[in-house]
């Protein structure tokens, strides 16, 4: 058997008929071997104590907010607030006589050493910060935490909305009275009004949460590159960046670090303010990007309508004068470029392209005949190759037609089963061959005496059951339904213990946000031969955090019938264990309500091991082809729609982070290290090749 990431791309043996066709009758199980002649290997989707929460909200624990801190983040708080309410503009480079984005600086991050020859070589790894992570992972980390707490508050923002205009709506009446009425009632109305229309910027919400809790990755300002955060990576909002640090204002296009900077160990020799990092979002109109070689105008001076016009002079203030600074000190400056994206929620893709120098500045009459600063930027040498050109977003390109598809072993393994063909590529094996040795199907099949308990009650919701504040679903998830929708697309708020979806007897409307992971594959997947790690799954798309990717299918099995049989693919479900936190296992949001409920008697006993599994030896959908991560940007859901029995919920697949195009799938398989024993009754390692920065080096 050859060595392999997972055990989930093990093949087995190929059959004569059809391989993908309609599943067949099942048979019964065969009975176990004698003796123990191969492994009974399952895949959890919690394990002996895991090392690594599969989760996008994981951050480090708050650390209680200093004295001197807290009227900092109060003023930043009403800041954020207050643009808000006012919507804000298009992001731009703004002036104001305040320094915004400023922090104290936390002084157990070092400032990275300015290099005058040239850049700032790359800050290792591990930065000190004790957490015994990589930077990669902290950073991962950070953005599921920025995630999670962005849609809450889009959540709480449409339901907030929702309210509002109802209200307002109720109050017509009033209005079209107060029209005639004294002097100033119609302004007193239109003021409430005003008052009460939501906040349409979440991620500033998400960005205050961070700070005050102290969850910013790098708050205090950094020359130079920042651990963890690589030439090419991507950001789809300036929220994002915020978060981590690499640029720290939401809407100025320069940041920089101020005064208070000024004699600070490190930096005796240098004139402040000192520019850090740049985005270029073509918002000027006399920015010139030659990709190597910048013309960068300062700030200021432009309306910040979109349309890229300049209606007053620049000052030589703040970040102009931090440009200028850069300049004669020498230090090098982060440049990101933003581009327009269709699959970001902001409409925007940020891409961090590295180091550039200022080598010139001068000043001159804009095209509109205001004084403008301007600054002329080059990239410095020995850095990876960009990933723009100009002012056009390029990056690894999706096919477009399966036909073209190098390696082509199969149009579609799912024989039209799915919302989208989902095709096989073999650029490994000679001849190239495709997946065999099982029978595609999207929905579970159930095993012979096992019986799935009656649907429930369902909620009488008409339409969406998100505009129904008494929605009986809502109710069972605790109050708030676990998904928001935003932008027509459905993602999971926050991982749960369990996520219960409207059913068969819910009265709402089949597109209603609480179903969902009933709404089938809405992303182009591609199933392709990896050079040591068998099958494995990609995506042609980009799947935002938090979006329903597929569920694990197979055949639903008593997990007693398989002990003993070498089965790759079985995958048991331990909703209940992950629940009551058993073997070590992290409870998730929600486990303490649902239990006294659902499993009063078994609230004291429980089961040792997961009672049922899915075997997906024989049967299966393009889930069985999901390779392990220690690193991974899926994690598993347990869910119930028709019934209440976390026994036999339906496991599904979500994303845990950003997917683009091309990258692989992957989530944790679950083993515990040393937690398979052969039949000689020696410990079993496999070496694990998902090349994550934190891998464990084996799969169990």
């Amino acid at each position: 058997m050859a060595t392999m990431d997972s055990v989930a791309v093990m093949e087995v043996a190929p059959v004569p008929d059809p391989t993908f066709i309609d599943a067949t009758p099942l048979p019964p199980p065969p009975p176990p071997p004698a003796p123990l002649a191969a492994l009974a290997l399952r895949r959890s989707a919690r394990c002996l104590n895991r090392p690594v929460r599969p989760s996008y909200a994981e951050q480090e624990p708050p650390k209680p907010p200093s004295g001197r801190g807290r009227g900092k983040r109060k003023r930043d708080e009403e800041k954020l607030e207050q643009a808000a309410a006012q919507g804000a503009k298009s992001p731009g480079r703004r002036a104001s006589n305040a320094e915004p984005g400023e922090r104290k600086p936390v002084p157990v991050i070092a400032a990275v050493p300015i290099s005058c020859a040239g850049a700032a070589p790359a800050a290792a790894e591990d930065d000190g910060m004790g957490t015994g992570k990589s930077a990669k992972l902290r950073v991962k980390e950070t953005l599921r935490a920025f995630t999670s707490h962005y849609l809450h508050f889009v959540q709480e923002e449409q339901k907030r909305a929702q309210a509002a205009l109802l209200e307002i709506e109720a109050k017509g009446g009033l209005k079209r009275q107060t029209k005639g009425s004294k002097k100033g009632g119609k302004q007193e109305v239109e003021v409430e009004e005003r008052e009460k229309r939501p906040s349409k910027r979440p991620d500033l919400k998400a960005i205050t949460k961070m700070q005050e809790t102290n969850a910013v990755l790098y708050p205090e300002k950094r020359i130079g590159h920042l651990p963890g955060i690589d030439v090419g990576d991507q950001f789809y909002s300036r929220a994002e960046m915020v978060v981590l640090g690499i640029h720290s204002h939401w809407l100025n296009g320069i940041d920089y670090m101020g005064m208070k900077y000024q004699g600070k160990k490190g930096y005796e020799n240098l004139t402040f303010p000192l520019a850090t990092c740049i985005v270029m979002s073509g918002i000027y109109e006399d920015d010139l990007d030659k990709a190597d070689e910048i013309i960068y105008t300062g700030q200021g001076g432009n309306d910040l309508l979109g349309n890229h016009r300049q209606i007053q002079s620049q000052q030589l203030k703040r970040g102009n004068l931090a440009l200028k600074n850069s300049r004669d000190n020498g230090n090098p400056i982060r440049v990101i470029r933003g581009h327009s994206s269709k699959t970001s929620y902001t409409g925007k893709v940020y891409t961090y392209d590295g180091l550039y120098k200022v080598v010139d500045d001068w000043v001159q009459n804009g095209l509109q005949g205001h004084v403008v600063f301007k600054y002329k930027l080059k990239r410095l040498e020995g850095q990876p190759s960009l990933t723009t050109s100009e002012v056009r977003f390029t990056r690894a390109e999706a096919p477009t037609t399966i036909s073209e598809l190098p390696g082509l072993v199969c149009d579609d393994i799912s024989g039209g089963q799915e919302n989208l063909p989902i095709p096989a590529t073999n650029l490994v094996d000679d001849p190239p061959v495709p997946p065999s040795g099982f029978t595609y199907l999207k929905s579970l099949k159930i095993a012979k005496g096992i019986k799935i308990p009656s649907n429930i009650i369902g909620c009488d919701c008409e339409g969406d059951c998100a505009s129904n504040k008494n929605c009986l679903c809502a109710q069972r998830n605790g109050s708030d339904l676990p998904y928001v929708s935003y932008k027509n697309i459905g993602r999971l708020v926050e991982p749960k213990a369990v996520v219960f979806e409207c059913g068969a007897n819910c009265s709402c409307n089949h597109n209603c946000v609480n179903r969902t992971s009933q709404q089938g594959l809405q992303y182009r997947l591609e199933v392709f031969k990896t050079a040591s790690k068998g099958w494995g799954v990609r995506t042609w798309d980009t799947i935002l955090p938090g979006a329903p990717i597929c569920e694990y299918t197979g055949v639903l099995r008593r997990t007693d019938d398989l002990d003993g049989l070498q089965n790759n693919y079985c995958f048991d479900i331990d909703c209940l264990q992950t629940m009551k936190g058993l073997d070590g296992r992290e409870k998730r949001a929600g486990s303490e309500m649902h239990l006294p409920n659902l499993h009063p008697e078994n609230d004291s006993e429980a089961p040792p091991a997961p009672e049922y599994c899915i075997d997906a030896s024989s049967i299966g959908n393009f889930a069985r082809f999901i390779n392990h991560s220690c690193q991974p940007n899926l994690f598993v859901q347990c869910v119930l729609s028709s019934h209440n029995d976390v026994k036999l919920a339906k496991v599904m697949l979500f994303a845990a982070d950003t997917i683009l195009p091309l990258q692989e799938l992957s989530y944790d398989y679950g083993y515990r290290l040393d937690s398979v024993v052969g039949p000689d009754g020696e410990i079993v390692k496999l070496p694990c090749h998902c090349g994550a920065p934190d891998c464990r080096k084996r799969l169990y």
